[in-house]
C-alpha cells in the first residue's frame, strides 16, 4: 500500500524562477494601455497563457463585469525579495560568514517583515479602486480584497477574460498586473486573479473523521528481508515459480522503530531529545494520541511523555467535500509515527492545514515558521509535477526563506510517480520538491537483515502477477517510484554544481537525498480503522516518498541534539559539501524484487489471496547510478550525518 497525499494547486523567490519574463511583451498588448508611472509583477502572468494562441486569447470572451472576485495580495518582504533569498542561503551555506547566524521568529519579523506603511499603501490604494479590503494575515504576510471584475480589472491594469484549460473553466488576465510604481514596491504578488484551480469552499462545524476502511497486509510476509522464501505459497505446498531465474523472498511484513533505527543510526544513544519536528498535513485526525501511543509502546519506540506530542489547529477545516479528510487521516498518522521512530525523544508538533488547497497549505507552513519552535519540519504532500502559478511560487518562496533564517529545515517528499510524464505530458519533478529552499527525499527499496545491516536499491517498481496456471509472472507494466528529475521552473543553486551531472545542469534538480520509501521494504504503523466487525485499531505497512520525509525529519532531529539544540536551516548547501556522510545508492544483481502477498478483500484470507512480484530500481525513465542521482540524489544518510555542526552564536558573531 502507497500513499502520497496531493493538495489541489501549488507555489519561491522570484529570483529563482526561470521566468517567463519574454512572455509579457507578447501577452500584455491585450489589456489596457498601463498607466504612466505603473510597475508590472511579472508573477501574477498565468503561466498556463502561452498555451494559448494569440488568436485564442485575444477571442476568449470577458469575464462578466459584475462577477465578484477575491484577491489576495502579498507583500514584499521589508528589504525586497532578493536581499531576503540571499540572505537564507548565506546563513545556511558554510562558506559564508554569515553560517549560522540565524535568527528568531521574532527577530525575522522586526527586520523582514512587511512594514506598517507598507500595508496602509497597499490597503489605501485597493481601497480607492473600490475594492473591500476585509483583513491582513498575521505580520502583514497579506492583504485580502474582494472587488468585480470590472474593478479588478482598473486596480491591476488588466483585462479579466474566460478560458478553459486543462479541463477547468477559469477567469484569468491576459497579461501580467501592473499598479502605480509607489505601490509596486510594497507588493511582491498577487493570487485570485487567476481562478486556475481554485475551488469554492465552505466553513461550517468540522465533521468527525470517519475512520478509514480497514486494510491488513496479507500473509506470509518477511520479520526481517530475506526470512521466508517465496517457494511455496501460503499453503506451503504449492510451488511459486521463480522470477527471472531466481527464487524470490516474500515482502517485509513492515519494519518497526527498532529495525530502522538500527539500519540508519548505527546504535548512536542519540534519540532527538531538545529537538522539535513539526508535520503539517490537512486537517486533524481524532485518534492520533491513542493510536501513536499504542503504536509506540507496543512496537518498542516507548510511549510518549506529557506534551511530547502536540497539534496547532486552525479555527475552522473547509472543503472538507473535496479533500477527502479520511484519506489525510492515514498521513497524519504514517507521518507521526515514522518520525517518532527515528527521533523517540524529539517533540512533534502536528501542523493541520484546514483544507488541502494551496492558500490553506500556504498559510499553514507560515504558522509554523512564525511559530518559530520547530527546527525541521516534515511535508508528504505536494503537486504532480510543476503546474502551479508564478504567483504561488513567489508567495510559498518567502515563507521557505523565512524558514531557512530561522535556522528551519524544510523537507519535502520527492512524489511517488517518477518522472510524472503519464500525469502531466511533460518530465518534472514534483512542487515544492523543486523549490531551491526545499530539501526534496527521494525513495529507496531497503533490506534490512535479522541483524539490522541495511542494503539499498533505487525505488522504481514493475508489478507482475501470478499467472492463471500459477507457473508463471505475467505483466511487468510500471506501478510507482520515487519522483526526481530536472526543473522548469527554477534555475540550478550553486550548491548543486559540480556535483550534480552537468548534463542536468539547467535547473534544480532532484531529490537531494532519499531513505526509504517502497511499499514493499515500507513502514509498519498502526491506526484506528473500520473493517466488517466493527471499528478499531490494526498495522499494517505502508510506504511512498511519504514515509521518507518523516524518517528523514527523524534523522535531522539526532543531528539537532548533536548540534546542542541548534538547527541547520537549509540542509541542501551542507549536503552538497559533504562526501562521507552518505551512502551511494546504486542497482543491486541481488536486490531486484520480492513477492507480495495480497488478501483479495484487503483484510483477511477469506476470500483468497494474491500473489504479486514487485521488483526494485525500475523508476519510470529515472535511474540510480553511481554519485547524485534523480532517484536518490546524493545518497542515504550515514550515522555520521549527525555530526553535522554548525557554528554557536558566539563563534559565528566572531565570524562578523
Amino acid at each position: 500500500m502507497q500513499h502520497r497525499s496531493r493538495r489541489t494547486r501549488l507555489i519561491v523567490a522570484a529570483s529563482t524562477l526561470l521566468v517567463p519574463a519574454a512572455l509579457l511583451a507578447t501577452v500584455q498588448t491585450a489589456d489596457a494601455a498601463p498607466a504612466a508611472g505603473s510597475v508590472a509583477i511579472p508573477s501574477t502572468l498565468p503561466s498556463w497563457l502561452p498555451k494559448a494562441t494569440s488568436r485564442a486569447r485575444t477571442a476568449a470572451p470577458a469575464a462578466a463585469a459584475d462577477a465578484s472576485q477575491t484577491v489576495r495580495v502579498y507583500l514584499a518582504p521589508n528589504g525586497g525579495s532578493d536581499a531576503l533569498a540571499k540572505a537564507a542561503l548565506a546563513v545556511s551555506d558554510p562558506s559564508s560568514a554569515s553560517y549560522g547566524q540565524f535568527l528568531t521568529a521574532d527577530q525575522f519579523h522586526a527586520q523582514w517583515s512587511p512594514t506598517a506603511q507598507a500595508e496602509q499603501t497597499v490597503r489605501g490604494y485597493l481601497a480607492d479602486q473600490g475594492l473591500t479590503v476585509s483583513g491582513t494575515a498575521p505580520f502583514r504576510r497579506y492583504v485580502t480584497a474582494t472587488g468585480t471584475v470590472s474593478q479588478l480589472d482598473k486596480a491591476f491594469g488588466v483585462t479579466l477574460k474566460k478560458f478553459t484549460h486543462d479541463g477547468q473553466h477559469v477567469v484569468a488576465p491576459t497579461g501580467a498586473a501592473r499598479v502605480p510604481a509607489k505601490v509596486g514596491a510594497a507588493v511582491l504578488t498577487v493570487s485570485g486573479l487567476d481562478t486556475t484551480q481554485t475551488k469554492m469552499v465552505h466553513k461550517d462545524t468540522p465533521k468527525a473523521t470517519t475512520p478509514p476502511a480497514g486494510f491488513r497486509n496479507g500473509r506470509p510476509c518477511s520479520t526481517f528481508w530475506g526470512d521466508v522464501q517465496a517457494k511455496y505459497q501460503a499453503d506451503f505446498k504449492t510451488p511459486l515459480p521463480k522470477f527471472d531465474g531466481s527464487t524470490l523472498t516474500y515482502a517485509p511484513c513492515g519494519y518497526t522503530g527498532p529495525q530502522l533505527r538500527a539500519a540508519y543510526e548505527g546504535g548512536t544513544n542519540l534519540d532527538g531529545s531538545g529537538a522539535t519536528i513539526a508535520i503539517t498535513d490537512a486537517y486533524a485526525w481524532q485518534y492520533i494520541a491513542s493510536d501513536a501511543n499504542r503504536y509506540a509502546s507496543e512496537n518498542g519506540d516507548g510511549s510518549y511523555a506529557a506534551g511530547q506530542l502536540t497539534q496547532n489547529l486552525p479555527a475552522s477545516f473547509n472543503s472538507q467535500d473535496l479533500c477527502d479528510p479520511t484519506g489525510w487521516s492515514g498521513e497524519e498518522t504514517l507521518d507521526v509515527e515514522a518520525a517518532h521512530a527515528m527521533a523517540p525523544g524529539a517533540k512533534i508538533r502536528y501542523y493541520g492545514s484546514s483544507s488541502c488547497l494551496d492558500d490553506d497549505f500556504l498559510d499553514t507552513l507560515a504558522r509554523v515558521a512564525d511559530e518559530g519552535v520547530a527546527q525541521v519540519v516534515s511535508n508528504s504532500w505536494g503537486d504532480a509535477g510543476e503546474v502551479g502559478t508564478a504567483d504561488s511560487y513567489a508567495a510559498y518562496g518567502a515563507v521557505l526563506q523565512q524558514s531557512a533564517l530561522q535556522g528551519i529545515s524544510v523537507l519535502f517528499s520527492s512524489g511517488d510517480s517518477g518522472d510524472e510524464l503519464a500525469n502531466t505530458g511533460i518530465k518534472s519533478p514534483d512542487y515544492p520538491a523543486s523549490d531551491p529552499y526545499v530539501t526534496a527525499v527521494g525513495g529507496t527499496a531497503t533490506a534490512i537483515n535479522r541483524s539490522g545491516v541495511r542494503l539499498d536499491t533505487g525505488w522504481g517498481t514493475r508489478s507482475y502477477a501470478l499467472s492463471a496456471d500459477g507457473k508463471s509472472w505475467t505483466g511487468g507494466d510500471y506501478l510507482y517510484g520515487a519522483g526526481g528529475g530536472v526543473s522548469n521552473v527554477f534555475n540550478q543553486p550553486a550548491y548543486q554544481r559540480g556535483v550534480v551531472n552537468t548534463r542536468l545542469s539547467g535547473g534544480r534538480a532532484v531529490p537531494d537525498l532519499a531513505m526509504d520509501a517502497d511499499p514493499q521494504t515500507g513502514m509498519l504503523i498502526g491506526q484506528t480503522q473500520t473493517f466488517p466487525d466493527g471499528t478499531y485499531y490494526a498495522q499494517y505497512r505502508i510506504g511512498g516518498t511519504s514515509l521518507a520525509s518523516p524518517l528523514m525529519a527523524g534523522m535531522t532531529a539526532l543531528a539537532v541534539q548533536h548540534n546542542q539544540g541548534r538547527g541547520f536551516g537549509l540542509l541542501n548547501p551542507l549536503i552538497y559539501k559533504q562526501t562521507k556522510v552518505f551512502d551511494d545508492v546504486v542497482p543491486h544483481s541481488n536486490l531486484k524484487a520480492t513477492v507480495r502477498v495480497n488478501y483479495n478483500n484487503g483484510v483477511n484470507n477469506d476470500e483468497g489471496v494474491s500473489y504479486i512480484v514487485r521488483t526494485f530500481d525500475q523508476d519510470s525513465s529515472l535511474k540510480t547510478t553511481t554519485g547524485w542521482d534523480q532517484v536518490t540524489g546524493r545518497g542515504v544518510p550515514r550515522p555520521s550525518f549527525f555530526k553535522l555542526t554548525t557554528p554557536s552564536p558566539a563563534t559565528a558573531a566572531v565570524k562578523r
